[in-house]
C-alpha cells in the first residue's frame, strides 16, 4: 500500500520498527517537502517487499559501484521522475535513507546520496565516507554524503 509522506503533520507510518523512528520520518518529510516545493511532486512510498525492484536497482548500483551492501532492513522505497531524472529512494531500519539520482539524457548528473537520521551511528558500511551537517526543522540535523555514479544503469 502507497503512502504520501505529508510534511506538515509528521507520520511515522511504516517506519515503527526503527530505532531512531522519529527522526527517520522526519528525515522523509524533508525530502517529500524538496520535491513538493521544487517540482510539484507528492513524493509516495510504498513498503520495500512490495517493490523489490526499486530496492535491487539501489543495492545494484551501490554494490557494483562501490561493493557496499546495507546491512539493514529495508522499509520503504520509492522510484519517481521529475525534470529528467530518474530518482529512487530507500529507508532502512537503522535511519539511514539513500537515493540515487540518475540523469536520463546522455552525460547528466548522477549520483548516490546517503543521509543520516539523527540519533543514528554512521554504519559500519559507510565508514570510509565524510558526512556534512545540514540543519532541518522537520529532521533535526542530518548528516549526508554522496558519490557520483560512473556506470551505467
Amino acid at each position: 500500500m502507497s503512502y504520501a509522506v505529508d510534511f506538515e503533520h509528521v507520520s511515522t507510518v511504516g517506519l515503527e520498527s526503527s530505532p531512531v523512528a522519529e527522526a527517520l520520518a522526519g528525515l522523509r518529510a524533508n525530502e517529500a517537502r524538496y520535491y513538493t516545493n521544487k517540482y510539484g511532486h507528492v513524493f509516495t512510498v510504498e513498503k520495500a517487499e512490495d517493490d523489490p525492484e526499486t530496492l535491487a536497482y539501489i543495492s545494484r548500483v551501490l554494490s557494483e559501484e562501490r561493493g557496499i551492501v546495507i546491512a539493514s532492513p529495508a522499509l520503504e522505497v520509492t522510484q519517481f521522475e521529475v525534470e529528467g531524472l530518474r530518482m529512487s529512494y530507500v529507508f532502512y531500519e537503522s535511519g539511514l535513507a539513500i537515493n540515487v539520482m540518475y540523469g536520463l539524457a546522455e552525460g547528466g548528473k548522477r549520483a548516490v546520496g546517503f543521509k543520516l537520521s539523527d540519533g543514528m551511528e554512521v554504519p559500519e558500511e559507510l565508514s570510509s565516507f565524510t558526512f556534512a551537517r545540514q540543519k532541518s526543522k522537520l529532521a533535526g540535523t542530518i548528516r549526508g554524503s554522496f558519490f557520483v555514479i560512473k556506470g551505467t544503469y
